[in-house]
């Protein structure tokens, strides 16, 4: 719906009626009988983080430019290669915190 609908809309609303509904303490009621709000767990991010880079690094462990990588990065050569693979490796774990992070949302 446009604006200008909505305006006359909510105006033919308020002036049908003279204010709020009384009713007999049902609201407070119906608040009081709800569960309390969950705790954020903080802890999440950091555990998503650190399982998304040990998930990634396991599942490219056996591949070929996992080794050309580690052997430079053990090396101490800065290769493309070593670049490449530290940078798919962080994309990786901040995608799986990123996802830890709505699911955690989506829970509480």
């Amino acid at each position: 719906m446009n604006n200008h609908s909505n305006e006359s809309i909510e105006a033919l609303l308020r002036a049908s009626f003279d204010g709020p509904v009384p009713d007999a303490g049902f609201s407070e009621r119906v608040m009081q009988a709800l569960p309390a709000r969950r705790n954020h767990r903080r802890w999440l991010l950091p555990a998503g983080i650190v399982a998304g880079t040990f998930a990634c690094w396991i599942a490219l462990t056996p591949t070929p430019l996992m080794r050309v990588a580690s052997h430079d990065w053990a090396n101490g050569k800065l290769s493309a290669t070593t670049v490449v693979m530290l940078a798919a490796v962080a994309g990786m774990s901040l995608l799986a915190a990123w996802w830890a992070m709505v699911e955690a949302d989506d829970a509480g």
